[in-house]
């Protein structure tokens, strides 16, 4: 471990604060154990009926946990258990759907085919980071038992929230922009283009309201439907992937060797941006909730995250797979083409139908039920992820359908004037995607920034030194299966 510098220490605390100052605390360790206490609160009905809730106490899954007396705080941790992780398996591949939106196919398929196998590298390590990013964010919101943004509404003055909040609506609104988008473009291939791309987003947008009922049967419901359609992607994309027999070699070169050229900067920010996306950041540490844990057990939280780290691991390496195998289609059928710059999500199909042919079951409609699983879910998640980022900032307590209606029309009204003006102009639209992609980018910072504070300062994660850019982390000690959770 490097030597500290009590003087670099205290210089690095003072940039912080007057970066994104956290609200003063009583001394004495109260602040410490705040959330954790209102979190207890909460789990025995005393907490304040106006404060907002990511899940209520009765719609978690029960876990059942090892007693105390057979695993203290101080005794080993119990024996690795599949019952167990099954029931924990859930929010990590709801949060893995993010890395597999429309717009994350659209950044596949112009990587694959302006770059050819040659930013694989990039889409490995950009995964890796979004599994660390997610993993803290997990943490956060298991070890305290609030979701980031309420941790927000509660620890930042009220101008650094509502700046955080305003910048989280935007990042929300730029990704729900594509993910609507990508579903009207499913349906209209689908329906051989009888279906015009505005009435495509008003169905998705219906669509959306259609399954968020499924939430009224439970929480593992709703996880089986987000892994059906999750299958779905899976056996569409390497069906794809199987027909068109990229070159192993290539692929094997473009993942393990960096390569990055002056013409493809912009693909490369791009596959950044719409594989660390910044409401899902908000969403994990909300979803990880949906699980009865004690925060003030720390056997409990060991546990959990345990699992919850498996869990998204399993989830994000079936995501970049998949994230690949697009990537790979693309790259071998038009990297190098005359057409390689106009293919975007509107047009992929058709050209897929032209390069590859039909087949036993024609690879236009293979796509189009892969891009349709794949906008339905996340258009889902994203409805999701709004009603905890504004829930969370602006401390609502409203109906669910309230937040959901309000949380999509922020969405569907922009989308809706974009299809129309759109429809024709089919390379706009995907220049549109494109830099919606290099948006998701740029916000990252707005939610990393709150993310690596909240953590310091709750403690979950190593020592943390934060100003406008991250001093040092000392993670040393950190195994990543089994979190040693200081101060529980």
């Amino acid at each position: 471990m490097a030597p500290r510098n009590p003087i670099f220490e205290e210089e690095a605390e003072e940039e912080a604060e007057s970066f994104l100052p956290l609200r003063s605390q009583p001394s004495g360790g109260a602040a410490d154990g705040k959330a954790r206490r209102t979190h207890a609160a909460y789990e025995d009905g005393s907490e304040d009926e106006t404060t907002e809730r990511a899940f209520e106490s009765e719609e978690k899954v029960v876990v059942a946990w090892v007693s105390d007396e057979d695993c203290g705080d101080d005794g080993p941790p119990p024996p690795f258990s599949w019952r167990k992780l099954w029931l924990f398996t859930g929010p990590g591949f709801l949060m893995s759907i993010a890395f597999l939106d429309p717009g994350n196919l659209e950044g596949d398929l112009q990587a694959g085919a302006i770059a050819g196998y040659s930013l694989l590298w990039l889409l490995l390590w950009a995964t890796a980071m979004g599994l660390l990013i997610q993993m803290l964010s997990a943490r956060l919101g298991v070890a305290t038992g609030h979701h980031l943004a309420e941790l927000c509404h509660e620890e930042y003055p009220r101008w650094a929230m509502l700046v955080l909040w305003f910048m989280a609506e935007v990042a929300l609104i730029g990704a729900d922009i594509q993910e609507v988008i990508g579903s009207a473009i499913a349906i209209k291939i689908l329906s051989r283009g009888m279906i015009p791309l505005w009435v495509g987003v008003v169905i998705t947008a219906l669509d959306c309201f259609i399954f968020l009922f499924l939430e009224n049967y439970g929480v593992r419901k709703l996880e089986a439907f987000f892994a059906f359609l999750i299958a779905t992607m899976a056996f569409s994309f390497t069906w794809m992937f199987g027909e068109a027999k990229p070159s192993g070699k290539e692929l094997l070169i473009g993942t393990l060797v960096p390569k990055l050229g002056s013409k493809t900067i912009k693909q490369a920010v791009g596959i950044v941006g719409c594989v660390i996306m910044p409401h899902n950041v908000f969403l994990h540490s909300a979803l990880v909730q949906s699980r009865k844990i004690d925060p003030n057990k720390k056997s409990h939280v060991q546990e959990a995250l345990r699992y919850y780290s498996i869990e998204s691991t399993i989830a994000l390496i079936i995501s970049f797979m998949i994230n690949l195998f697009v990537t790979a289609v693309f790259a071998k059928g038009f990297y190098g083409t005359r057409v390689a710059d106009t293919i975007g999500l509107e047009n992929a199909g058709k050209y897929l139908q032209e390069k590859y042919g039909g087949g036993l079951f024609p690879i236009l409609y293979i796509w189009g039920i892969g891009l349709l699983a794949a906008g339905q879910s996340s258009t889902i998640t994203g409805t999701y992820a709004g009603q905890f980022i504004m829930g969370g900032f602006l401390n609502l307590r409203l109906k669910k359908w309230s937040r959901s209606l309000i949380t999509r029309s922020f969405a569907i009204v922009p989308t809706i004037v974009i299809s129309l003006f759109f429809d024709t102009y089919d390379s706009a639209l995907d220049t549109l995607n494109q830099w919606l992609n290099v948006l998701q980018s740029v916000q990252i910072p707005f939610v990393l920034i709150p993310l690596l504070t909240l953590v310091s300062k709750e403690q979950v994660m190593g020592v943390f030194k934060i100003g406008p850019i991250i001093q040092y982390v000392d993670i040393s000690h950190l195994d990543m299966l089994s979190l040693e959770v200081d101060g529980l």
